[in-house]
Parts: C-alpha cells; structure tokens; sequence
C-alpha cells in the first residue's frame, strides 16, 4: 500500500468531496490552488455525463472553486474514449445531454438512428418514452448497449430523481441485454482519466466519498484511496463493505500542507 508521501498526481471526485449542493466545501479552493501552484496532475472524476467539462468548470467557479476545463474527466468523455478504442469512427444511437453528445462528436462518432454499432445511454432529465423504445428496438436488433454510468437515482433539492441506472434497468429488463457500464465504479474511468495525465496507479491517489464507487474502483485500480466524510458516508456506511480505504479523512482540508 502507497504512504500518502508517496502520491504525485491525485483524481478526486465532485459531488461530496469538493462541493456539496453547489457550495464549496471548506478546504476544497485551497487544495485545488495548492495542487496547481505545485504543478501536482490532477482530474476531477464526475459520473454526470449530462455537463460539457465546460459547463462543469462554470458551475465550480460559481461555486467558489477554480478548476480549468481540461482538468475535469467525465463518464461521458471516459465513455468516447472507450468506444474510439474500440471502434474509431464509429457510428451510435446516444440518449442524453450535452455532456455525451458532445464527447461523442468529439471522438469522431456519428450519430444516428439506422443500424447504429451502439447503443449509448447517457444521463438526462428529459427521457422520452420513444427515445426509449427506439434505444430497445436498435439493441434487440444486434446494436451494443453501452451506459456511462450505473447510478439509479441523483440528487435534486425536491429529493432522489430516477438517474442512468434507472433507465438502463428498464432498457435491460425489455431486451434481456446489460449494458457495459463505463462509469464508476468501472476501473476503466480512472483507468483512462491517469492516461489523460500521464499518471501511473503507483503515485496517483483518488479521493472519495463513497465506498461502492470511489473507494471500490479505486482499490481495483491500484490506487491510493482517500474517502472523506463530507458526503454520504459515515461509519455506519464504512462497515458495511468488505474493503477499507488507505485512508479515511474529515474532509479534503486534512490533505492541506502546514
């Protein structure tokens, strides 16, 4: 297992480690402005394929927190990634915002509804019951089914709202089919955020706030985990699972130098 003194580059991920309901959680700005000003590689790894990392580093700023856009890695960019990998030049079926549709693009997909490779579902407040229904007719009909992430519900001020995991059940429950799920708690995510910094598993940390994505992907990865418990995780949480963190910490605050 890494020391701490050991890490040279970091992935964190959003929600719950450096924000938490569009405020900055204390300790965040100033970890972020220490990592750049000692030029330490870092991402920030979000399953919300719905954002451009544009659109992502506005909300941050607004939120008190600067991380340029190259700096942040999305399931819908780890997505595009993949599927270039796999298939380079492409041709998709994608459900979803901004976000996948624009990584998509960006990876030299074409986008369309007639005998597409894949089937891609992506996060979205705006699922159509015939958005749907073609996504099961294009995958019964022999197109991969691909997903950016597994999880079933996200947060909103009224409550839990149904998220990608939701869509992909039902999806799965038509065709008989699972997708392939990029998205944490897939290694793959982080697997392809340290190529995009030119990290190595050995001297990279990753800092969460939840053990069956963050910390679980990123034992699997070989990583130093960090889970911090300005999230959802408590100790109750913690017992629950079989694996341990390297490290379980207040809050981001705590990785500050003196």
């Amino acid at each position: 297992m890494q020391n701490r003194g050991d890490i040279e580059c970091w992935l964190t991920d959003m929600d719950g480690v450096l924000v938490h309901e569009n405020r900055a959680i204390p300790g965040a700005p100033e970890l972020l402005a220490q990592w750049a000003k000692n030029d330490t590689p870092f991402l920030v790894l979000t399953n919300n394929s719905i954002f451009t990392p544009r659109d992502l580093s506005a909300r941050l700023s607004a939120s008190g927190i600067e991380v340029p856009e190259e700096r942040i890695w999305t399931s819908a960019l780890a997505t595009a990634a993949f599927l270039r990998s796999q298939s380079p030049g492409g041709t998709a079926y994608v459900v979803g915002e901004a976000g996948i549709l624009t990584a998509m693009h960006e990876a030299g997909f074409i986008m369309t509804e007639t005998d597409p490779e894949y089937v891609v579902i992506g996060e979205t407040r705006n699922y159509s019951f015939e958005a749907i229904t073609k996504a099961i007719r294009l995958i019964n009909g022999g197109a991969r089914f691909i997903s950016t992430n597994p999880d079933a519900t996200g947060p909103s001020a009224e409550g839990p709202l149904p998220a990608t995991g939701a869509i992909n059940a039902l999806i799965t429950k038509a065709t008989g089919k699972e997708p392939y799920v990029v998205g944490k708690p897939n290694p793959m995510m982080f697997r392809s955020a340290l190529n995009r910094i030119g990290a190595h598993s050995e001297n990279t940390g990753m800092i969460g706030d939840r053990m069956d994505t963050d910390i679980v992907a990123g034992i699997e990865a070989g990583l130093h985990t960090v889970l911090v418990m300005t999230g959802i995780s408590d100790q109750r949480e913690i017992d629950r699972y079989p694996f341990r963190p390297s490290e379980i910490l207040g809050s981001v605050a705590e990785l500050l130098e003196s």
